[in-house]
């Protein structure tokens, strides 16, 4: 497979980026050693919605929802239907997608579906526009019923290069489940890294002074700081196959594949910001093309925690010499490497998306 593969370091401070079920920051044990952890679905996420907002040539346009009767009738309305049979058979249609949850069909509300269903702007208008034109000749629903991912599948994935990249479950119709071209690790501290405890109090601002200089309120939260290894990876022959973004131009496929290599190097997660602000670019990345092969992780460069100061730079000296090592040893190949910060970010896109057609 022809692959695009990024290797991360990345420094951050006082944060807690990606919380467990009691609020403290994710950890696992590698090398025999705690350490700090992002979870690869946490990571997606905050790619997904960088994307969104920093990059509208991505085509990062896919909603993944419960919500999606109203979006759904929305469309059948623009294609010719009145209000109240768009909404029928926008009901309809998101009880075959997705199953729509019985709690939430009740007068006069819309009605939710039980399960996340992730579509496309361009599929939920391919499906909006197929339905409303045999609706509106007399066919009848369960016919339409029958035909709906293929409705889908004609629309294409024009506007959903996030759905292409990190797939899509659909359980109740299986034909619409699509492999994620995309690959992540969960990210991983190059050391041993052990969870703090912050202890706050807040004051009461209107309570008399007097003998009781008690705090209004107090509490503690967990966090950590940590250097990440962070691993990512595009395979490119099934991102742009038939299933997936093959209607795309070259041009267009290289503004998906820049975006995407943008948004995972400088999306950071978006727990607790405004109290634990950890909007730190990366320190280093490694940007590799290969023409043939298969994903390669570096994170055994720190089976062997890192120790002492000067994390980033012992982190950096470890992935390189591992890397040279793993090239020898394996025979692996690349046909580009591209480093951060020896050359700027847009240097790195440029140079990878190159290789892309």
């Amino acid at each position: 497979m022809k692959l695009i593969e990024l290797h991360i370091l990345q420094s951050f401070p006082v944060s807690c980026l990606n919380r467990d079920d009691v609020g403290a920051p994710k950890s696992a044990t590698f090398g025999g050693v705690p350490r700090a952890r992002l979870s690869s679905q946490c990571l997606k996420r905050a790619i997904r919605v960088y994307g969104q907002d920093n990059l509208p040539e991505a085509r990062f346009g896919g909603e993944r929802t419960k919500l999606i009767v109203q979006p759904l009738a929305a469309a059948l309305g623009r294609h010719g239907l009145d209000a109240q049979a768009a909404m029928v058979h926008a009901s309809n249609i998101a009880d075959k997608l997705a199953k729509l949850d019985a709690k939430s069909v009740k007068d006069g509300e819309v009605p939710q579906v039980g399960t996340l269903i992730f579509l496309g702007p361009a599929e939920i208008e391919g499906i909006a526009a197929t339905v409303a034109e045999l609706v509106k000749g007399g066919t009848a629903k369960a016919e339409y019923e029958r035909k709906l991912d293929k409705f889908a599948k004609a629309a294409g994935l024009m506007d959903g290069a996030d759905i292409a990249l990190f797939g899509r479950m659909a359980a109740s119709m299986p034909s619409l489940t699509l492999e994620g071209a995309a690959m992540f690790s969960h990210a991983l501290s190059t050391h041993k890294t052990e969870n703090d405890l912050d202890f706050f109090s807040a004051v009461d601002e209107r309570k008399p002074k007097g003998d009781d200089a008690g705090a209004g309120m107090i509490g503690t939260l967990e966090f950590n700081s940590a250097v990440y290894y962070r691993y990512a990876a595009v395979n490119l022959d099934l991102l742009f196959d038939a299933d997936h973004l093959a209607k795309l131009t070259t041009d267009e496929r290289k503004q998906v594949v820049g975006a995407f290599i943008e948004a995972t190097t400088l999306a950071v997660p978006g727990a607790r910001k405004n109290s634990m602000n950890a909007s730190v670019p990366p320190s280093y990345v490694l940007g590799i093309y290969k023409a043939a092969g298969q994903p390669v992780q570096l994170i055994n460069a720190f089976e062997t925690p890192v120790r002492g100061t000067g994390l980033v730079d012992a982190s950096r000296k470890a992935l390189e010499e591992h890397h040279v090592s793993l090239k020898t040893t394996w025979g692996i190949t690349t046909a580009e490497e591209v480093i951060v910060p020896d050359a700027p970010l847009a240097i790195l896109i440029e140079k990878l998306t190159s290789h892309v057609q």
